[in-house]
């Protein structure tokens, strides 16, 4: 949280494949997530898209990136508003976005006129991702709670013109017309943690149904760690009791978030030609006394409930058979 432009930034170049989180995955039934920088700048960074079991994370790789992370709300002001320095304010969020996306067509054109004039160009890393964000090759997943936000970054899409998904959506029930009608897909969560800013006062569990009655495609996120990832399909059971038809549940955590983030010719479904990730479950997933017994990635088996010993047993990645 030192540069609030951080679009060369790569989530990938974070993960650590040891981290508990992803035999937290594994036993809740997640095989792949997508990984994204935090929410203390208005340009965070790449997201990338990784199994959730391997050494390394080139190892566990998807695709990389998937999308470009931006921030709107208090997150960013908080943070540079504590430093002394733009931006402090919402307006000021906006106008660093907008200041690097102007800087972006600006790098675009001036490349295509050097490619075209056959000269050398200086490249600039932030630009460039910049520059696939404006082109299409990437979606801009935009961090928004409040309506107003959410607003704000409908303004800037489509002045830009790129495809904007946006994450939290905490309050996009209040409008959830308006993003249904300019077909923008909502990543809603965390579900059930506390409203621990002012922006999340509208949160609740009968949003996901109000926006997917309204014709707006959804998937739902924990924001690990805010809610543990194993928790996912839990808040998808919740959200069902409030509401949300329970078809749309499973897809809004399988074949939804994997179409959104440009994933489904991998994953979120069971069919050929997909990576073979399959979960196993004693019984309705959205039954909350359900468990995973077996998780598969890429048709291995890395995840099994162990019902003598009352635990999980995740694959060991580090070992591997003689060949």
């Amino acid at each position: 949280m030192t540069d609030p432009v951080g679009a060369r930034m790569r989530a990938l170049d974070a993960i650590n494949p040891a981290d508990l989180g992803f035999a937290d995955a594994l036993s809740g039934g997640v095989t792949t997530a997508v990984i994204k920088p935090g929410s203390g700048n208005p340009i965070g960074g790449q997201t990338v898209a990784i199994k959730c079991w391997g050494r390394t994370v080139d190892e566990m790789l998807l695709k990389e990136p998937v999308s470009v992370k931006s921030a709107l709300g208090e997150n960013p002001k908080r943070v540079y508003g504590d430093k002394g320095k733009l931006p402090s304010t919402r307006q000021g969020v906006a106008a660093v976005i907008r200041d690097e996306l102007t800087k972006a067509q600006d790098y675009l054109a001036k490349k295509a006129e050097a490619e075209a004039d056959g000269k050398s160009f200086e490249r600039n890393t932030t630009l460039e991702i910049l520059g696939k964000v404006l082109s299409g090759e990437l979606p801009w997943c935009q961090h928004a709670h409040r309506a107003d936000d959410i607003a704000t970054a409908i303004r800037l899409s489509e002045e830009f013109g790129y495809r904007l998904i946006l994450n939290h959506g905490t309050e996009g029930h209040l409008i959830a017309d308006v993003i249904a009608d300019k077909q923008i897909p909502v990543i809603i969560g965390p579900l059930f943690t506390t409203r621990s800013k002012v922006e999340l006062r509208n949160r609740g569990l009968r949003n996901p149904g109000i926006l997917a009655r309204a014709g707006v495609e959804l998937a739902i996120t924990t924001d690990h760690p805010v809610v543990p990832i194993h928790f996912l399909v839990h808040q998808a059971t919740l959200a069902v009791k409030e509401g949300l038809d329970s078809d749309v549940a499973l897809q809004s955590i399988t074949t939804n978030p994997a179409r959104i983030m440009g994933l489904d010719d991998r994953v979120g479904s069971l069919k050929p030609g997909l990576d073979g990730d399959v979960v196993i479950w004693s019984g309705d997933p959205l039954d909350v006394m359900s468990r995973a017994l077996h998780v598969f990635v890429q048709g291995r088996e890395v995840y099994t409930w162990d019902e003598a010993a009352g635990e999980g047993v995740v694959a060991d990645p580090f070992y591997r058979e003689s060949v």
